[in-house]
């Protein structure tokens, strides 16, 4: 059975799974607690006890289990059907189950594959011209210039989840002369998840990006955190290159434009 939890304890938090999907649902927990519509948490149960954790925020969807705790095949099936009612544009979930859920939802959703890379650092930090605190209005102008097809509305709400997420400590964004920028996606449990990685066309090709994300990483390296980040396959070798090795791979749901 899958019910709302109007009131989330942080306990139940501690005893999930530690792994990208539940960091990403504590990560949306810290940013925003209960107080939100549009960031919404629920228990998954089986035979009374409590199996995972679902979390939709805003158009997403991530589920994740709890420590030592499995996933039936019938919890799988009230997932699928949990997604086809609430219609999520993208559903993150446990790799061990990814096969399963795609062939169930595959009428409405497309599955698509995502790397996982961990940074290896080399204990060189190089003298960079990097900005670790820049205005996020000067970042948001980057991404909007580099993602021309992203709407208005997300762009804006990219903005307003940002900087609220970096008041409490979550997330930061960094900059290269004022033409590449990365942003932390989330800082949970000692791991960063580095993301919306972007340089401005007219300077694409001169290794702004390569080059700001080995000193993030080895900068957050060398304060202690474990450094990764999220790609398609095709870009395994263009992240080795910078440092990265890739550590595991899953799938991601997205809904079918003409669903």
């Amino acid at each position: 059975m899958i019910s709302e939890i109007k009131y989330l304890d942080k306990d139940l938090l501690s005893d999930m799974t530690p792994n990208h999907y539940t960091r990403r649902i504590k990560s949306h927990y810290l940013a925003y607690g209960n107080d939100y519509d549009f960031c919404r948490f629920y228990a998954i149960c089986d035979n009374g006890k409590t199996v995972g954790m679902i979390a939709c925020f805003y158009a997403s969807m991530i589920v994740s289990s709890m420590r030592d705790k499995a996933f039936s095949n019938e919890v799988l099936d009230e997932i699928a059907s949990f997604i086809f009612v609430n219609k999520p544009l993208a559903v993150e979930f446990e790799k061990q189950y990814a096969l399963y859920l795609a062939r169930k939802t595959k009428g409405s959703y497309e599955s698509d594959v995502r790397t996982e890379f961990k940074f290896k650092p080399k204990n060189n930090l190089p003298d960079m011209n990097v900005e670790e605190l820049p205005k996020l209005s000067e970042v948001f102008d980057i991404l909007k210039e580099c993602f021309p097809s992203i709407s208005a509305d997300e762009n804006q709400l990219w903005l307003a989840d940002t900087s609220h997420r970096v008041r409490r400590g979550l997330s930061q964004s960094f900059m290269l002369d004022k033409c590449t920028t990365a942003t932390i996606q989330y800082i949970i449990d000692g791991v960063v998840l580095i993301g919306n990685v972007g340089t401005i066309p007219k300077e694409r090709g001169k290794y702004h990006a390569r080059n700001l994300l080995y000193w993030i990483g080895e900068k957050l390296t060398d304060d202690g955190f474990d450094v990764r980040l999220m790609a398609r396959p095709h870009r395994v070798s263009y992240y080795e290159e910078i440092g990265f090795e890739e550590i595991d791979s899953d799938i991601v749901l997205e809904r079918k434009e003409n669903d």
